[in-house]
């Protein structure tokens, strides 16, 4: 019998934890538990890739994971309600199962190009998944990298997200956390201000570092001016493409952008990378 995993068929999996994360109650966090021992053992994925989430009768979606593979036993996705199948899992249980087929795509490079420097995150809104993945991760082998500064913003308070980790993350003393929402709200006493913005009075220092931005592309598209009046560069700045993941590994096609399929090539991709592919990204 062949050992080869069928990139087509989900381990079989069951929703172990369901947290709201915002106001709003369109995102939620699912705690997944893969039911198989084996499956378990056998999953190994790396910050910054992705699974797809399938329901019986409804169909099946990419999601960024956004646990850390240094936080064994589970998986985490934060889902924001949107779809048919998103909708249906958001309306789903503890306990309920699910399939899960994964892990998919590339990560950041956490364990090789990143290791030694300095490391800007930069997200906005629910983007934030798969960077709090890199986050925890860089946490845990804090030895292993430079100054970590982190630039995160939402349109308000009630819209950030894992709240509770950012409170914990603003009180070490080796990590900078920059929390931001959009305009004033009651009771705020933080960061006022577009991510873009905060970015620039940041000004984190390009030397010997990588900035890893994931969040809506209009965001990406701002926060570059800033970064590169201090000297960024292009090779320096990895990207996720996320929202233009389809079927997991390039088949389906309708994650080409020019000679690249995300799904497969991707997510993660540097800003010089992107550069060359078609204006439509």
């Amino acid at each position: 019998m062949s050992s080869i995993k069928n990139p087509y068929r989900p381990y079989p999996a069951r929703l172990d934890n369901i947290k709201v994360e915002t106001e709003d109650g369109n995102l939620k966090t699912f705690r997944i538990v893969l039911e198989d021992k084996a499956d378990r053992e056998a999953w190994k994925h790396t910050a910054g890739q992705f699974a797809m989430l399938s329901l019986a009768g409804k169909g099946e979606i990419p999601i960024g994971i956004a646990s850390s593979p240094t936080e064994e036993g589970h998986l985490l996705f934060t889902v924001n309600r949107a779809g048919v199948v998103t909708t249906a899992l958001h309306n789903m249980n503890e306990g309920d199962r699910i399939g899960v087929r994964g892990p998919l795509g590339n990560g950041f490079p956490v364990d090789t190009e990143l290791k030694g420097k300095n490391i800007v995150i930069i997200a906005g809104g629910f983007a934030f998944t798969t960077l709090r993945a890199t986050l925890i991760y860089m946490l845990e082998h804090r030895q292993d990298y430079g100054k970590i500064t982190v630039i995160y913003g939402a349109r308000t308070p009630g819209m950030l997200l894992y709240r509770d980790e950012l409170e914990k993350w603003q009180a070490r003393d080796d990590v900078d956390i920059h929390v931001t929402i959009d305009r004033e709200a009651p009771g705020w006493d933080g960061l006022v201000g577009f991510v873009p913005t905060i970015a620039g009075q940041v000004a984190p220092s390009p030397d010997n570092a990588a900035a890893l931005i994931c969040g809506p592309p209009i965001m990406i598209k701002f926060t570059m001016p800033p970064l590169e009046e201090i000297g960024w560069t292009d090779d320096q700045v990895y990207l996720s493409l996320e929202n233009r993941m389809k079927c997991g590994i390039g088949i389906c096609g309708h994650c080409s952008v020019g000679p690249v399929y995300v799904c497969h090539d991707g997510p993660v991709f540097t800003r010089s990378q992107v550069q060359k592919l078609p204006i439509e990204y």
